[in-house]
This record gives C-alpha cells, structure tokens and sequence, in this order.
C-alpha cells in the first residue's frame, strides 16, 4: 500500500476513503490523529492494529461540533454545552454517557464515549464532509512520541495507513486534556493542552451564583437556609476571612509587613489591627484591599471545587459584596431589609448586649436606601420567620427559574 498526501482542496479524497473503511492521519492543533469512521467496527480494528494499542484502552470520536453530543450520547449533561462554547473547537475531549449504536470496540467494552472538536480546517472540513465521528487517537504507534508534522507520521506509518493530511506542523504538540462529566463528581482523566483551572473555572461560571447582602439582624442566616434548602452551597464570605487569618500564610505575610506585629500565638489580634485602621481611612482602604484579595480567591476555589463535583447553584453571603467586587460572580444580589426594631431585638437576643449598643450598630451601617438602589431585588424581614422564608423561597425560585441574563466569562473564576 502506498500512503497518499492530502493537501487542501482535495480533502473530499480523505472523505472517500473515510467511507470505504480506510485510515486517514489528520492534523489537529494538539498532535496528528489516526482517523476512521467511528461507527465501522472494521475501521477501527484497523486503528487499534495499526498503532499496536490494546483493545482495552478506548478511543475518543472527533466531531464537527456540540451537535454530535445528541447523536452519541444518551444524554447531555447541562454543564457540556458550555465548556463546548468555551472550548471548541479546542483541546478538551469531554466524556459522556454513550448511545448504543457507538461500537463496544471503540468503548472498550465501557458504557461512556469522549468527543473531541479539533481546531483545524482541514480536519473540520473532513468532519462536515463526511458526516461520520471519527475514531482518532494520536498517530502514532502505542508509546511512541505524538507527532506534530504529516513527516513524523509517515515516518511511523508510511505503507501501513491509506492517507496523511498534510496539515502543516501542529502548534501545541501535546494531547487535548479529557474530562468525564459521565459521572459525579467530574474528573479529569488526563491532563493536557487545555488547564484544569480553566476547565473548572467555565462550570463554575456556568453555576447560578446568588448573592446575599444586608445589615445586621436582618435574617441573612434565614434566607441562606432557604437556599440550602434548593440544594445551593452557601458560604459566609466573613467566615472565610476569619478561616484566612488563620490559614493563609500569604495573606498573613502581607497583613505583618504593611500593619506590623498584628498576630499573636499564630491569631490575628482584630483589637490591634482595628486601633491603627479605624482612625485612618487610607489605612483601613489598604486592609480592604489586602482582605478582599485573599477572601474573592478562596471564595472562586470552592466555586470551582463545587462545580467540578457538578453542582449547579450556590450563594454567597458578604457584606461588602459590591466593595470587594464578589458582586461580579452573581448572577443575582439580594439585599435582605428588616425594620430596625426588629434587628434591635434579634441582635439583643442573639449576642446579649443591651439595646443601646445593638441600635449603635445598626445606625452605623448602611441604610435601606443604598441596599434597594445598588442589589438586583431586596426582600423585606418584617413578619414570622417561616413568613420571611417564604418570601426567599419564592424570590429565590423565581430568579433561578429567569436564570442568567448574560454568561459570565470563565476569567471571573480564575
């Protein structure tokens, strides 16, 4: 057999011999694929004889587009549609729940199927022409290095396969990284081109994120409840301040060498840093920004964690959510309003401190006013507990049901 080249304008040729059950080398932006119809049993035994793969390692199908995920999977997850829009085509091979009619062989006999879109016109053009998944692992023979140019494959498989592309040199040189979203939670089978940061960072940008926000006493732990109650992950943004100062070796660093010796037995002393910031502006704007910093990266790490074990939905409680810019990862920012007779007593009951103490807190904060000009919705606490749950309840329901106006773009979870 001698292997043809196949250069642009003639990739209706590699369409044919496609068909016919032959093996194609197709350049991609990662590495050159061996390709042939992923649906001809016979195709791809020639696939796995050819490059002296074992059977019992399974192939991924190239596709021309997300469109493919509805023809070789039983379902689509929700998440796949958007890493699809973020990275293909591109080097990300996500794994799904595969239909009956992809061949056992090209599953090894396993109930998923990965599907890849590569980004390169001549192996996109191949794909529309032929209308067919490809099988296509890297061209090269099991264990050998991937190759990058139509010459390293020939030098592997001249004679041995009936066509090579010639695509040019491929610009990466490393596998797509392989992701399974067949089963919770996610995985990332192999690391390669594609980080896994950014993988995580799109499903948690995909996630409908709430924002919470409000005064003292206004039944933020109530309406957090609720969402719980929906199956969100909740997180308390001052909470993870107080988990930093302890934990974090960064942030601590930063805190000493801007306000000095703050720490005591390994614990911030709030008394003390409070003495230099709040009788000085510019100080107390430098601790916020230092804050904010460490606390808006923990906050995306958890997004990202949760996301990758598939969840769908969480919130957010911060006080400061526009002032340390959490705002920008929510879909949604409620502002929770109570009258402030009824924050006076829950305070008082609450901590123990007398009413003149409690009113002195609550004057000191913001008013009503700016929570109703700046939050998507507000939502008042003025009844019984269960009343004002089910005001959230409702709210609540009623935004994720909207869902998302626009997508946010993965960069703001990194």
């Amino acid at each position: 057999m001698k292997t043809e080249i196949i250069t642009a304008g003639n990739i209706s040729r590699a369409a044919e011999i496609i068909s016919r059950g032959g093996l194609v080398a197709v350049p991609t932006e990662t590495v050159y694929g061996l390709a042939a119809n992923g649906l001809g049993r016979g195709a791809v035994e020639r696939i796995y004889a050819v490059k002296g793969r074992p059977e019992v390692k399974p192939l991924s199908l190239m596709v021309h587009g997300p469109e493919a995920m509805e023809r070789c999977w039983i379902s689509v997850p929700p998440q796949a549609p958007g890493l699809a829009a973020d990275f293909w085509p591109g080097p990300l091979t996500i794994i799904g729940e595969s239909r009956a009619e992809i061949p056992e062989i090209v599953r090894a006999g396993g109930a998923t199927v990965g599907l890849r879109c590569p980004d390169h016109p001549l192996t996109l053009e191949l794909l529309q022409k032929c209308a067919l998944p490809l099988a296509a692992p890297s061209a090269n023979p099991s264990g050998a290095p991937s190759p990058k140019t139509a010459s390293d494959v020939l030098a592997y498989f001249d004679g041995k396969i009936d066509a090579v592309i010639d695509g040019g040199e491929c610009g990466i040189g490393t596998e797509s990284t392989i992701i399974t979203l067949a089963s919770e939670p996610f995985a990332i089978l192999r690391q390669g081109a594609l980080a896994p940061e950014e993988i995580s960072a799109r499903l948690a940008a995909d996630m409908y994120i709430i924002g919470l926000t409000g005064g003292s006493g206004t039944g933020k732990t109530t309406a957090l409840e609720a969402l719980e109650g929906l199956g969100a992950l909740c997180i308390y943004a001052d909470e993870v301040y107080h988990e930093l100062t302890r934990s974090s070796a960064a942030m601590r660093a930063e805190l000493t060498a801007r306000f000095g010796e703050v720490y005591r037995d390994g614990e911030l002393d709030r008394k003390a840093l409070g003495e230099i910031v709040f009788t000085d502006a510019a100080a107390l704007g430098e601790l916020n920004a230092i804050t904010h910093k460490y606390v808006t990266e923990e906050l995306k790490r958890r997004l990202r964690e949760y996301a990758m074990a598939g969840g769908r939905l969480a919130a957010i409680d911060a006080v400061g959510i526009f002032e340390a810019g959490i705002d920008r990862l929510c879909a949604a920012v409620f502002g929770i309003t109570a009258p402030e007779e009824l924050r006076c007593e829950r305070i008082m009951v609450r901590e123990g401190i007398a009413r003149e103490y409690a009113l002195k807190r609550i004057r000191a904060q913001r008013g009503d006013e700016y929570y109703e000009s700046v939050c998507t919705a507000c939502i008042r606490n003025d009844g019984t507990r269960e009343e004002f749950r089910g005001k959230c309840l409702a709210a609540f329901t009623e935004a994720i049901k909207n869902g998302r106006k626009e997508r946010l773009p993965r960069r703001a979870l990194l």
